[in-house]
């Protein structure tokens, strides 16, 4: 094969990838990447306000750990729970959306019906990723403070590993789902930042109010 021919090869093979790239349905990856990505963040978000939040009248590296942990534990089971109700709701009404559907159309091949059932909503699979990467995300801050015994130290660090985390976090849930990746980015690190400064703040604001 001389050159000319194979640059030409090359270069469709290439418009090939870019092409089935385009036509790559992002949207058979929401249900599970959405549960993913919310459990990773509200772990991640979560756990560390609530260790800031203590932190801001509790010193004591025990107390922020078993805090955190607490957090975690508490936080996964719901998320497991919650998403497992919502998208078992979610299924109930989708069965029986189909199921009227069926009754107006007698002729539906094998191969459409297969298809379908396999485009219904995983009540299990959401509940698990959602506990899992709520897990993950919980461990963030659970891990940066748990050998830190200075407390601005350990506050610092636990917020610097939150930034980091929640960059990597929006990266990755924009990069699977083919959104813009920059914006996504921000847009959790911004909410990150302020649900962890509120809950401080108020917890302070709190833990110096007399009664």
């Amino acid at each position: 094969m001389d050159s000319s021919k194979q640059s030409t090869f090359d270069e469709e093979s290439q418009n090939h990838q870019e092409q089935a790239e385009d036509v790559f349905d992002y949207s058979s990856r929401a249900q599970w990447l959405r549960a993913a990505v919310l459990g990773a963040n509200d772990g991640l978000v979560s756990t560390a306000s609530l260790m800031m939040g203590v932190g801001a009248v509790k010193q004591d590296v025990k107390v922020m750990i078993l805090t955190g942990f607490a957090g975690l534990v508490a936080g996964a089971c719901s998320m497991a729970i919650g998403e497992f109700v919502s998208v078992f709701s979610q299924l109930d009404i989708e069965l029986a959306q189909r199921k009227r559907e069926n009754k107006t159309r007698q002729n539906n091949e094998k191969k459409e019906n297969e298809e379908e059932k396999e485009k219904l909503p995983n009540p299990l699979q959401a509940a698990l990723a959602s506990a899992l990467t709520f897990s993950v995300g919980a461990m963030v801050p659970l891990l940066a403070a748990s050998f830190i015994k200075e407390f601005k130290v350990r506050v610092g660090v636990v917020v610097a590993a939150v930034t980091v985390a929640l960059a990597v976090f929006g990266w990755l849930g924009a990069l699977l789902g083919g959104a813009p990746v920059f914006r996504a980015s921000i847009r959790v690190l911004v909410g990150g930042w302020l649900a962890m400064a509120i809950t401080f703040g108020l917890t302070k604001w709190m833990g110096s109010t007399e009664f």
